[in-house]
């Protein structure tokens, strides 16, 4: 608590450096033994180094779910009997993975990868499903759904955080197919953006759970995708509130994690915004507050323990490991003289379950390596 009356004060100063700034400058700026060979015999701290061999086996995991409609968790609110319709129907281009937002991060995976690894050996495959699935036709029927009277909702704000990603994704790839997707995909994307608008100022209070509705993790994408695009407008509506949410927590309680079902961390995801968010000064003295075990060299935390992989809800837990990993590589790349040491940490939790990615149970296979590719695109130094 101590420091908040410094912080508030770094922000004051921040806040006059950065408007007279902005005046003076208006530009600124599957095969299973493969990838458990790949892991086995390695250190559990050293890194896990995406190759294109691996690529091509994480490659099959969205490749063989984006199209599969059945077994399905639509998630639906019915206004009537007539909104009863097979998956396919009612979402034309993200209907596979068992569920819409998975669908939606399965299809960012095979972009990420094929962005990669241009020379991934189901490339075509992949690209055909790119282009058929998101289509400009079965984009307007995504939208048409959101836009019914009870769908307001829908997938707030974890699928509406992995349109954000895929658009971003798409939008940072020179290549012609990219920029025709991410055409094509503009109606949702915008569709999701004034969502954000309208529901995070409405929002009192921060939601801080390890699953899918966590708002830490739903503006951490957000700012992602705006920073991309340069989209300022919606980047000032995102800090703000992340601000008022977060800006005065102190003392996160991380020995109560994980419950059960976490695929987040509370506690991290926090942290992975408000690095978005506050200049180092400001970021630096509210991580004293906030977690500042973080800043100690000798900092451990257990890995998430997955008790059986074909429970949908248990295997969540691998799914936290990778997402635990992806903010500590981010702290560590952003801020490597304090949280370099973090890096360790992060490499002993992918290694834990990166081996259970490839011929695991449909509960895991189709999501988890969404979250593993995003981990290890995270762990890049440069």
């Amino acid at each position: 608590m101590k420091h908040l009356c410094s912080l508030a004060l770094l922000l004051v100063i921040f806040s006059c450096k950065k408007s007279t700034t902005d005046l003076n400058n208006s530009t600124s700026e599957t095969d299973t033994t493969s990838i458990i060979d790949d892991v086995a015999g390695t250190l559990e701290d050293e890194p896990v180094v995406l190759t294109l061999e691996q690529a091509n086996n994480l490659a099959n995991l969205p490749l063989s779910c984006v199209n599969t409609e059945y077994p399905n968790k639509l998630g639906q609110t019915l206004a009537s009997k007539a909104d009863i319709a097979q998956p396919n129907e009612l979402h034309p281009a993200f209907y596979g993975c068992f569920d819409w937002h998975s669908s939606v991060h399965a299809h960012w995976s095979m972009v990420s990868l094929l962005k990669q690894f241009p020379d991934l050996k189901k490339a075509e495959a992949i690209k055909e499903t790119l282009q058929s699935n998101l289509s400009k036709e079965n984009i307007i029927a995504e939208v048409e759904y959101f836009k019914k009277e009870h769908n307001k909702s829908y997938e707030r704000t974890y699928g509406w955080a992995w349109v954000l990603k895929l658009s971003e994704e798409l939008h940072t790839w020179e290549s012609p197919m990219a920029k025709e997707l991410e055409e094509n995909l503009k109606p949702l994307t915008n569709l999701i953006i004034e969502r954000y608008k309208e529901f995070l100022p409405k929002l009192n209070y921060p939601i801080r759970v390890g699953e899918h509705t966590n708002s830490a993790f739903g503006i951490s994408f957000a700012l992602d995708y705006a920073k991309a695009t340069e989209n300022e407008e919606f980047a000032k509506l995102l800090k703000v509130r992340s601000k008022d949410f977060y800006l005065n927590d102190n003392s996160c309680p991380i020995t109560w994690e994980p419950s059960g079902y976490d695929f987040l961390s509370p506690c991290l995801e926090e942290i992975d915004v408000m690095r978005r968010v506050l200049p180092k000064e400001a970021f630096l003295l509210w991580m004293q507050d906030f977690m500042p075990q973080l800043l100690n060299k000798d900092f451990t935390l257990a890995v998430g323990e997955v008790s059986d992989r074909k429970d949908g809800k248990l295997v969540h837990l691998d799914g936290l490991n990778f997402s635990r990993a992806w903010v500590l590589y981010g702290l560590a790349k952003q801020y490597p003289q304090k949280f370099g040491h973090l890096r360790a940490l992060a490499n002993q939790h992918v290694n834990h379950s990166y081996p259970n990615l490839v011929g695991d149970s449909y509960e895991g296979g189709h999501w988890l390596g969404s979250f593993a590719i995003y981990a290890l695109n995270t762990s890049k130094m440069e």
